[in-house]
């Protein structure tokens, strides 16, 4: 585990750090995904990033891997509720991004689910 120095925004950085984190667990905030969605969702990562990093996420709380005895196997990730509370960082981030630096998210501005469950 990386140093974080008793600061928690070190700590949190520490979860995401990686090149390809803060994409994957956007894109599971849109829902439960099949490893090769996520790849396909995320063009340039190789398949070993890809399983070293969700290995983290698992190991770090952010996402479950859910498998079924079918076959083939099937595998899916979803996020934890630790991995749920991310995506508010992520909305901001996204907002800040296009503010501050012009780009136009290319993606719906919340995952699916969140309008409804944020306004409960």
């Amino acid at each position: 585990m990386k140093t974080h120095f008793g600061c928690p925004v070190q700590a949190t950085s520490n979860v995401l750090a990686g090149k390809w984190k803060v994409l994957i667990v956007w894109q599971l905030g849109f829902g439960s995904r099949r490893f090769a969605e996520i790849r396909d969702l995320l063009p340039g990562v190789t398949e070993k990033v890809l399983t070293d990093q969700l290995r983290q996420l698992e190991h770090d709380g952010i996402l479950t891997r859910h498998s079924t005895n079918s076959i083939p196997p099937r595998v899916d990730y979803r996020l934890s509720a630790a991995g749920e509370e991310l995506i508010s960082v992520m909305e901001s981030m996204c907002a800040w991004g296009t503010k501050h630096l012009g780009v136009a998210p290319s993606l719906p501005p919340q995952p699916a689910g969140r309008l409804a469950a944020t306004q409960s």
